[in-house]
This record gives C-alpha cells, structure tokens and sequence, in this order.
C-alpha cells in the first residue's frame, strides 16, 4: 500500500531522482535505511519503473522543439509505427484519440530538418504541426507557475 510518506518520496525524486537517500530522508522526514527500504520497496511493486535523465536539446544544438500530430491513412498505421522510432528527431511517440491518431514530439536543428522529417512521415498521413515556445513548470502544491527557456 503507498502511504503519504511514499507520496512525498515520489515527488522528491520526480523532482531529482540523483539524491542520496540521506537527502530524500531528510526532506520527508525519515532516516537513510528507512528511505533506501522504502524506494526498493516502490521498486519492487514497479511504482517507480525507471530513473531518467533530461536533457537540454537547445545546448547540443536542437534549435526547434516541436509536437506533430498525424493522421495515420488508412491502412498504413502498423507501417508508420514500426519506423516512427527510426527518426532520430522523434522523442517520443504516443497513440491517442480524437483527429488524428498518432502525437509526436519531436526537436530539430533547424526549419529545413523540420521540414525533411514533415516530409518524410507525409508519405504516412496528414500532419499538423504545433511548434514549442516554451515549457510551463506548473507546482501542484501551489497552483502556480512559470514558464522556462
């Protein structure tokens, strides 16, 4: 069963899943031991799947952070998800409902990548192309927030 104690781990580590477990202790108010028994605990029951690193795509050169929705022609829906992954411009793929079927996001060097990787998932469907101006950091626990980059 997760408990508020478990609640509060989480959100440390979505936060910095990098801190010792002395520093995740401190912050929610447990020893060591008992944090680091806690998170193999949400480990083992897969509350916790996987730790992560985010990356800035702006400082490796990723001028442009776009989503592109797709909709998929009939009958090419297998065929453009086995080579979606392919695209090395494509960060994440989801399938979802309503218009289109298919929700990419995607970064790119600049216009003309942009413009060649459009090109290519076209000969799949019909794209609609929304570009990222910035990211909306939103704190649950205050209801506020800040836009970054």
């Amino acid at each position: 069963m997760i408990d508020v104690l478990d609640l509060k781990i989480l959100k440390v580590l979505e936060k910095n899943s990098r801190l010792s477990f002395a520093e995740i202790g401190r912050l929610v108010g447990l020893s060591p031991s008992a944090t680091r028994e806690r998170v193999q605990k949400l480990e083992e029951k897969g509350v916790i799947s996987n730790y992560t690193v985010e990356i800035n795509s702006r400082l490796l050169g990723y001028d442009i952070e776009a989503f592109i929705s797709v909709k998929v022609f009939h009958g090419k829906l297998k065929s453009f998800l086995s080579v979606v992954g392919t695209y090395p411009e494509v960060k994440r793929a989801y399938r979802i409902t309503g218009g289109q079927n298919v929700q990419l996001e995607i970064i790119a060097k600049d216009r003309l990548q942009l413009q060649k990787l459009i090109d290519k998932i076209m000969e799949y469907g019909d794209t609609l192309t929304q570009l990222i101006l910035s990211e909306v950091e939103i704190d649950k626990e205050k209801t506020t927030y800040t836009i970054s980059k």
